[in-house]
């Protein structure tokens, strides 16, 4: 793995993240919902002789709608996110293959990182004394390296890892030319999927001479406490800890209540800042989120408290109204203090094993 020197916007955050808990945005999906657009309002002028259907690509609409998504870059600023992240969670060319927009990803990446940066500065120029910074969202594709989906056919993938490459690699050029401040690889459910991530995101910091500042957050499927790989949180932080990531840490499929456990362990293990976004609670028979602003806020607040988090933030279904609840529910709590680990042999499969000292 190159070594460069710790860049300075990630001097800055970590300068900032000793002083107080760093609050991340929200769900970008639960907004866009409320626009209730139509085939026509996904499309907009430009693509409005799409050869297939595209409603329900929400990364389209840093291209056909772009007001909307700085608006709500906006909105999540002025509730009091330190760090907004970037509507490009698909922005990928797999993806984006299932619109047939395979080309437009680099283009999706770099204008989505362009907008919210562009609402991060105008937000500053109101809060000069308060930095504002921008993520790079990169979601783990709608295809897995490690799992086969023919139940006849174990042996078969649907993506080789340097398809997935490749792939990451286009995100993370297009994310770093529009501006992005920090490169987020979001709702790992695949380490190996993550690894490809990491190896091409690597190769693009190589090709720069310089580093961004890595988050890797990782998504537990279900109440086994695992990822879809079958992977235990600590197993997870042990195969991506080469990574050197600013921060490790859990989102989505569980809410606060549910997550709490396995954001205690990796703050356990982890030598490096931990963040923890989650969903409002888990989805009831429609698909939809029923955690308040305060209830969550109330959990939020718990993991504080008990020195478990250095960042915080809400995933499916959270709105500003949470993540002002969040921010409020934080100030003053000192954040997670970083533990010394032994060093000693640490290695993983699906589960962790750490050699005896």
């Amino acid at each position: 793995m190159t070594k460069f020197e710790m860049s300075e916007t990630e001097r800055q955050l970590r300068a900032l993240a000793k002083e107080r808990i760093l609050v991340l945005d929200g769900a970008m999906g639960t907004l866009i919902q409320t626009l209730r657009l139509d085939e026509a309002g996904y499309r907009g002028a430009r693509f409005a002789d799409w050869k297939q259907d595209v409603r329900g690509n929400n990364d389209l609409l840093i291209l056909s709608q772009p007001q909307h998504i700085k608006a709500m870059h906006r909105a999540y600023l002025e509730a009091g996110a330190d760090i907004v992240e970037t509507n490009t969670f698909a922005s990928t060319s797999i993806a984006q293959a299932d619109y047939g927009m395979e080309a437009l990803a680099y283009e999706m990446n770099r204008e989505g990182a362009r907008l919210a940066k562009e609402a991060a500065r105008e937000m500053e120029v109101t809060t000069p004394d308060r930095p504002r910074f921008v993520a790079g969202a990169i979601g783990p594709t709608n295809r897995t390296a490690s799992i086969s989906p023919d139940v006849n056919n174990p042996g078969f993938r649907a993506v080789s890892f340097d398809q997935l490459k490749d792939s990451y690699a286009e995100a993370a050029r297009g994310l770093i030319d529009g501006g992005a401040d920090i490169i987020l690889v979001e709702t790992i459910f695949d380490t190996l999927n993550a690894k490809a991530a990491v190896v091409a995101i690597e190769e693009e910091f190589a090709r720069r001479g310089r580093r961004w500042p890595l988050m890797l957050s990782g998504t537990i499927t279900d109440l086994s406490g695992r990822t879809l790989s079958g992977q235990t949180p600590s197993a997870f932080w042990y195969s991506l800890r080469h990574a050197r990531p600013f921060s490790i840490g859990l989102n989505c499929a569980l809410g606060a209540k549910e997550m709490r456990a396995h954001i205690e362990e990796l703050s356990r293990v982890a030598d490096t800042l931990i963040c923890a976004y989650p969903n409002a609670g888990l989805p009831n028979e429609f698909g939809l989120y029923d955690e308040s602003p305060l209830s969550m806020a109330e959990m939020i607040q718990e993991f504080a408290r008990s020195g478990l988090v250095n960042i915080v933030g809400g995933c499916c279904g959270t709105t500003p109204d949470h993540i002002r609840a969040f921010a409020d529910a934080v100030a003053g709590i000192r954040p997670r203090v970083i533990p010394e680990l032994t060093p000693k042999l640490r290695l993983a499969g699906l589960e962790p094993f750490e050699a005896a000292a």
